[in-house]
């Protein structure tokens, strides 16, 4: 199969591709960055493009299953304008391209909470998102919608406090359904929906995912 990444150079898509290079059924793997990668790997192919011109890029936007795990903060964006560039302009315009090409499995990595009647930002554009990616009607749709993602060598004071802060609230028993996701485990998780064969729609969510790692898809 031949997988199209955007967000590769984030915590997900970073184990996302490393975890596609060791996988058989892969046999090219495109991504689309802003800047030169660091992965070397025969099967990685980078795209630098210039998310802002979509049509510049667009075409080459052509292979099996496309993964979105592409995502910012509000505090590394700037604004909020500006966030909702990054985390729904450039990754609907990824969207609309794969579909245009007539990729056929579409695996979308949104957020717990997303919807699009929020009253929180964050929540209502990934909402909006997601509801612009099922209208495409791809043959295969899969939504991810994680809750605390657990990030390798997080930089993020905030992101740190909390895991500490819900780790020990789940080893007293609480909080079980707020259990920090790996990206580690979300990637594997991505990489099963992407076998499994159906002509379908799915959302898994937050406590879902971690089983749905473990599934067998041979």
């Amino acid at each position: 199969m031949k997988a199209l990444v955007i967000g590769a150079t984030g915590a997900t898509g970073n184990d996302l591709v490393n975890q596609l290079c060791e996988d058989a059924d892969f046999e090219q793997i495109d991504i689309f960055v802003r800047r030169r990668s660091d992965f070397h790997n025969e099967k990685v192919k980078a795209h630098v493009v210039d998310f802002d011109h979509p049509e510049e890029w667009k075409y080459l936007v052509k292979g099996d299953v496309a993964f979105s795990c592409l995502g910012t903060t509000l505090k590394s964006a700037g604004s909020k304008e500006n966030q909702k560039v990054i985390d729904y302009d450039y990754q609907f315009n990824f969207a609309k391209a794969a579909k245009e090409n007539q990729v056929e499995d579409y695996i979308l990595v949104s957020a717990y909470g997303a919807n699009p009647d929020s009253k929180i930002f964050y929540s209502r554009i990934k909402g909006e998102l997601e509801e612009a990616v099922k209208n495409l009607k791809f043959d295969k749709t899969t939504i991810f919608k994680p809750g605390m993602l657990e990030r390798k060598n997080s930089d993020r004071s905030a992101e740190i406090t909390g895991l500490k802060a819900i780790k020990f609230l789940n080893k007293l028993g609480l909080f079980k359904s707020q259990q920090p996701l790996p990206t580690s485990v979300l990637a594997k998780a991505m990489i099963v929906a992407s076998k499994i064969k159906s002509n379908s729609f799915s959302e898994i969510k937050l406590h879902n995912i971690f089983s749905f790692a473990e599934k067998k898809t041979q």
